[in-house]
């Protein structure tokens, strides 16, 4: 039996973890599955107003990383320097650019229209006190058991 459904959990918050989910899902869908991300804790960043396309990368802890200069090893720590953040960011946004993939906020606009399912888990939004109208037009609340109902019937399930 193949499966028709494609269930995402969406727990990272930064550049390069929120572009997976809403790829995956806008794929699934274009394939004639249905797809929902749900979106906890930093997850939620990618489903803020005016957020998505502010996302970053840390340089820090994130060995696979390329280097900025190829053949040049540069140690870790030199990614706790002032900037760095900023610096690896704005390498991702040029080899997305460069790649001719879309901006993340056109990738959630793409999934909306698709009717992907973008599920915002009511748990961590009370915890990190984040109100409804803080996320994007579109986005369900739910619990748990809101995705749990999704990713139990006949889905493939992923987390990033």
């Amino acid at each position: 039996m193949t499966a028709k459904r494609l269930a995402i959990i969406a727990g990272h918050g930064t550049l390069d973890a929120a572009y997976p989910p809403l790829i995956l899902a806008t794929t699934a869908v274009a394939m004639d599955m249905e797809a929902a991300i749900f979106f906890t804790f930093y997850g939620l960043e990618i489903i803020k107003k005016g957020k998505a396309d502010k996302l970053q990368v840390s340089p820090i802890a994130n060995p696979a990383m390329p280097q900025p200069v190829p053949g040049i090893s540069i140690p870790n720590i030199v990614g706790m320097l002032p900037g760095m953040t900023a610096m690896a960011t704005g390498m991702m946004n040029g080899w997305m650019r460069k790649a001719n993939v879309a901006k993340l906020s056109e990738l959630i606009k793409m999934a909306q229209e698709f009717d992907v399912k973008l599920i915002a888990c009511q748990m961590t939004l009370d915890v990190m006190n984040i109100k409804k109208e803080d996320l994007i037009d579109g986005v369900e609340v739910g619990g748990a058991s809101t995705f749990m109902e999704f990713a139990s019937q006949d889905a493939i399930v992923m987390t990033f």
